[in-house]
């Protein structure tokens, strides 16, 4: 009896990513999509990103050395420059080791050592810039690299060289979001309860607990009754946050982190938080209504394009961290609580803006450079 032929083995796609889950949740997204495409899977991270990678969906983790770039002194500088020499000698060795056929870099420090590598290798190579701005890691790749996928329509049009090699797909979204946006918003009744959800990642967080606490114990007493909190806050804020619900006699859910964030996302009727690009990306999935308030001081003041991305569309409020006082706050928060309208309509045109078929379009961008087919116009 004849044997049959051993199948092929699977094509292997490396990608890289670290540093947030900004950063890791799209390459998860990515990871779930190429899988379901019979194709192998193996990400490159740094050693702080793999303490967050356990349920990633890879054949294998790879841990290579990486540093952010944290100042200009030669000291900094040389720190880095050694980390990220470092780590492009691993990433030629784990190049020439696994031998993929296309290696995907999500942005950050980490994604440069792995990138780099296959551009001097010559193995196809691309790069997903998930911000409404061009990040530094990104800018450093973007000529060397095969292609580039972008979060956000028409970042690169100014650069007739880079757009060339550009395609839109937008930012891809984990099962459980996808999951979680099939749940339809409830609008808010004059008389109903105001669901309420404040987040803003490790550097938002503080904020978030500074003003958002204090802005609801200042609302009129018959709309204070209406609101439900869910909050995050850092462990050293979570006491004085709660005390400050329950002097007000608000219904309050504070805790250091959600693994049901999308659940929880969904379930909102107004979110607070920060403006990272998963987060404007899985807003706009959802169709829910927020206020965002862009981290300041970034150089590339990437999170006010992406807020400004969705407050375009009418889908969000955009408070400058400088606005964003306790009495601003209320104010607002009266504001839509009178016309609930506002916040309905406001969740229609966030879900407008929504991209639910990022994964599968960046998949079959990665599929073509495997294949060695050009990229789409």
């Amino acid at each position: 009896m004849t044997q049959a032929p051993p199948a092929p083995p699977q094509p292997l796609v490396l990608l890289a990513a670290g540093g947030t889950g900004g950063h890791l949740f799209p390459a998860e997204a990515l990871a779930a999509a190429l899988n379901r495409r019979g194709f192998a899977v193996d990400l490159a991270t740094d050693a702080r990103a793999a303490r967050y990678a356990g349920h990633f969906p890879a054949r294998k983790l790879h841990v290579l050395p990486a540093d952010t770039m944290r100042g200009r002194s030669p000291v900094a500088l040389a720190k880095t420059a050694f980390a990220l020499g470092t780590g492009f000698l691993a990433g030629l060795m784990l190049l020439r080791k696994v031998k993929p056929a296309v290696v995907v870099g999500f942005g950050g420090y980490p994604t440069v050592p792995p990138l780099f590598a296959a551009t001097v290798l010559g193995v196809p190579s691309l790069v997903h810039e998930a911000n409404g701005v061009m990040g530094r890691a990104n800018r450093l790749l973007a000529p060397r690299v095969s292609a580039i996928a972008t979060g956000f329509p028409g970042i690169l049009d100014r650069d007739p060289v880079l757009s060339a090699k550009a395609l839109w797909t937008g930012n891809p979204l984990r099962p459980a979001v996808l999951d979680a946006a099939r749940i339809p918003y409830v609008p808010v009744s004059p008389d109903g309860p105001l669901n309420l959800l404040v987040f803003g990642g490790s550097q938002g967080a503080r904020v978030m607990s500074d003003i958002v606490p204090d802005a609801i114990a200042a609302l009129d007493p018959a709309l204070r009754a209406r609101v439900h909190v869910v909050q995050q806050a850092r462990e050293e804020d979570l006491e004085r946050v709660r005390a400050t619900y329950a002097r007000a006699g608000v219904v309050a859910e504070v805790a250091p982190f959600f693994q049901d964030l999308p659940v929880r996302m969904a379930a909102a009727q107004l979110v607070i938080s920060r403006s990272g690009a998963s987060t404007v990306a899985e807003l706009a999935a959802l169709g829910r209504p927020s206020l965002l308030v862009p981290l300041p001081g970034a150089l590339d003041q990437d999170q006010a394009a992406n807020a400004r991305s969705l407050a375009e569309r009418g889908g969000a409020l955009t408070i400058l961290q400088a606005d964003f006082t306790p009495a601003r706050v209320a104010q607002e928060l009266t504001r839509l609580a009178a016309t609930p309208q506002e916040l309905t309509n406001m969740a229609d045109a966030a879900r407008s803006a929504g991209v639910l078929d990022a994964a599968e379009r960046l998949a079959d961008l990665v599929a073509r450079l495997a294949g060695g087919a050009p990229i789409p116009a």
